[in-house]
């Protein structure tokens, strides 16, 4: 059973979706404020924290970054609908994905679904686990690991998705619809930001390649290429 912690100052609102989840197959605990959310969500006993961003004693943005500075922990932010501003200050931040509030408890389940779907290590088959090559990044899958020319990357789970996507499409473009389908578990969305704020960070902490461009490309009306050297 999937345990997650629930970070929201809304008593009534939290309640509601407790109950819903865990009518779901799901162990739900929740915590009222920012510096409990964030004590309680590097304690090690959870798989995904819903972090909300209006919250007393510490915001959910200033929460994501002390989470952000000890752990990798999938992180899945709630907004005010319409304030782009957080979303993306969120993604920016290292939040796997965002839900604009209000939202419905359906919706919520099937955002937690598909990033612990994606969050959790694949187990490697037979023989040691097999790396994704293209040029100077190596990933590997089962592991969740990237180097860039022989240097450890720290990525979040979402961001890891996205290049190992990028990865195995290596010299094509791959649509931004096709990148939230695989790496995001869910359809892409009018307006929706989220890989552009996802490659943005992938690149800056990739670096670039010997002539100065980024391995990642924007191709336009096509998405993202990731480039073989």
């Amino acid at each position: 059973m999937s345990r997650i912690l629930l970070v929201d100052d809304d008593i009534e609102l939290v309640a509601l979706l407790k109950e819903y989840l865990e009518g779901e197959g799901l162990e739900v605990a929740a915590a009222h404020d920012g510096v409990q959310g964030v004590s309680e969500a590097l304690s090690g006993d959870y798989e995904l924290v819903v972090l909300d961003v209006m919250m007393p004693r510490m915001n959910g943005v200033e929460a994501l970054k002390q989470i952000r500075l000890k752990s990798r922990l999938p992180v899945l932010m709630l907004t005010a609908r319409g304030d782009d501003t957080d979303c993306i200050v969120g993604l920016e931040l290292g939040a796997d994905d965002y839900v604009a509030k209000p939202c419905t408890p359906r919706e919520l389940l099937a955002r937690i679904r598909a990033i612990l779907r994606r969050a959790r290590m694949e187990k490697p088959e037979d023989g040691p686990p097999q790396p994704l090559e293209v040029g100077a990044l190596t990933l590997w899958p089962a592991q969740r690991r990237v180097e860039w020319r022989g240097a450890p990357v720290d990525l979040s789970s979402t961001e890891f998705n996205v290049l190992e996507v990028l990865a195995r499409n290596a010299g094509k473009p791959t649509s931004k619809a096709l990148l939230s389908e695989q790496a995001l578990g869910r359809a892409l969305t009018r307006f929706d930001r989220s890989i552009d704020v996802h490659i943005s960070s992938i690149r800056h902490k990739l670096g670039e390649l010997a002539d100065g461009r980024s391995c990642i490309q924007t191709v336009h009306r096509l998405g993202y290429q990731l480039i073989k050297e």
